[in-house]
């Protein structure tokens, strides 16, 4: 068993605010403690998300964790220390996962942007053999979200579905499980004039191009529209009568219902075959791996709202 110390580097916040101006490195942050059910996962890669730019400025504070504060959902890492209760995962073994069950209900005070994290051992999943660390930690979150949102629009084989915001995190997610684990008929997708070839690789059928036409008017209408930037007004005019419209962002237009993904190891274990196939592809923006000391230029990177795929702080670990 590796010595794990009692202080790590990590990320940390004290107050509201800017990342820019709360978001400390420090070298003296106590390693989580390990409740019954948690592993130790030593942190190789972590993935961002628009959510931890939204909690450090304030906008949940109403369910949020005590402070000081460390953020950061996404991890991938190795084990290295189990609770007594803790039933299939051992120390040495590679993991992945969202550590936050529920993402804005009071979620953990000791993210992942750290050496080390303690986590729930059914949140995590084993890491695809295929896969780096980096494309395993861009993974959970996005790949969580966009297939809970499918299941709950109860999305079958045979069906088609609409896009918006295709080239995101969530977005280049939907569109390769509507295909390639779902089954879609068909699948349409937005994106800027440069990101509609990346829209075509993944599996999109027809790429539209949102500066240039509005989704509204093509001339079909789709089983189901999953609206991955917050546009449900014009999305509901997308659907078909009797269809479906599901949203992760922005207020809701009736009939569509907007979720907060819940982690869940089993279903990143459930999606693994489609990971080590290569028919599901982690998707990086070309731009999108810093280093654990750039982390606050990554943040800054997501809040732009313009990266294809994910952002993934990586290496964490001064060691390897």
């Amino acid at each position: 068993m590796e010595n794990v110390p009692c202080t790590m580097k990590a990320w940390i916040y004290g107050q509201h605010g800017k990342p820019e101006d709360v978001l400390k490195l420090k070298s003296d942050v106590v390693v989580p403690e390990l409740k019954e059910d948690q592993v130790l996962v030593k942190v190789m890669a972590s993935g961002l998300n628009p959510v931890d730019n939204k909690r450090m400025i304030g906008i949940f504070v109403h369910a949020e964790c005590p402070f000081p504060t460390v953020p950061g959902y996404d991890v991938a890492g190795v084990v290295v220390k189990v609770g007594s209760q803790v039933k299939n995962l051992k120390v040495g073994d590679e993991v992945y996962g969202n550590i936050h069950e529920k993402a804005l209900d009071h979620p953990k005070q000791y993210g992942t942007l750290a050496e080390y994290t303690a986590v729930e051992e059914r949140l995590l999943a084993p890491k695809p053999k295929n896969l780096s660390f980096a494309e395993a930690a861009s993974l959970p979150v996005a790949i969580g979200t966009a297939y809970e949102g499918l299941q709950r629009c109860e999305f079958t084989a045979g069906q088609s579905i609409l896009v918006l915001g295709g080239a995101g995190a969530v977005g280049s997610m939907v569109i390769q499980l509507a295909k390639h684990v779902f089954g879609a008929s068909r699948v349409v997708a937005t994106a800027s004039t440069g990101k509609l070839e990346l829209l075509r690789n993944l599996g999109a059928d027809l790429a539209v191009d949102y500066t240039k036409e509005n989704f509204e008017d093509l001339p079909e209408k789709f089983d189901v529209v999953y609206d991955c930037v917050g546009q449900c007004e014009r999305a509901v005019k997308a659907m078909k009568e009797g269809g479906k419209v599901v949203t992760v962002s922005g207020a809701v237009t009736v009939p569509a219902f907007k979720f907060i993904v819940t982690s869940n190891g089993a279903d990143l274990e459930k999606l693994n075959p489609y990971l080590e196939s290569g028919q599901v592809k982690a998707i990086i923006d070309p731009k999108g791996i810093y280093p654990f000391s750039q982390t606050l230029e990554g943040l800054a990177y997501v809040d732009t709202g313009r990266v294809a795929g994910k952002v993934v702080i990586h290496p964490i670990q001064q060691d390897n």
